[in-house]
């Protein structure tokens, strides 16, 4: 019953920057992690980024993704972003956000560790 809405996406020149907003239908932060993948059209899925707590937080990054994009968490407004800078085109992709409820299996970067999906929001990224 947990659902996931992604938004915020757009299109942006290349060097500029999006904040993408994934807004959850309970308290999605009592989970174990929250993360953000991507997909371009003909390619397989790719983690973007993930924000852990088991404890302290914890942040992963793809390489891609590292130095350029910051994700993170409002619990009061039961939300998760993923704010990204320099953008370039081939960042270009639907954005998806996942929720980890201890189902799953795998690390952060693995798809196979979340259990709940948002539906995507399209990032283009011109020239």
């Amino acid at each position: 019953q947990v659902q996931l809405v992604e938004s915020r996406g757009g299109l942006v020149q290349a060097g500029g920057s999006l904040r993408l907003s994934c807004a959850a239908s309970a308290r999605t932060f009592s989970n174990y992690a929250m993360g953000w993948f991507r997909q371009a059209p003909g390619k397989e899925r790719e983690f973007v980024a993930a924000i852990s707590w088991s404890g302290g937080i914890t942040y992963y990054y793809a390489d891609s993704a590292k130095g350029r994009f910051t994700i993170s968490r409002d619990n009061a407004k039961n939300a998760v972003y993923l704010q990204m800078s320099g953008l370039k085109p081939e960042d270009t992709a639907v954005y998806y956000c996942a929720a980890d409820y201890g189902r799953g299996s795998g690390s952060y970067f693995t798809t196979m560790k979340y259990d709940y999906w948002g539906q995507g929001t399209q990032v283009t990224v011109s020239s």
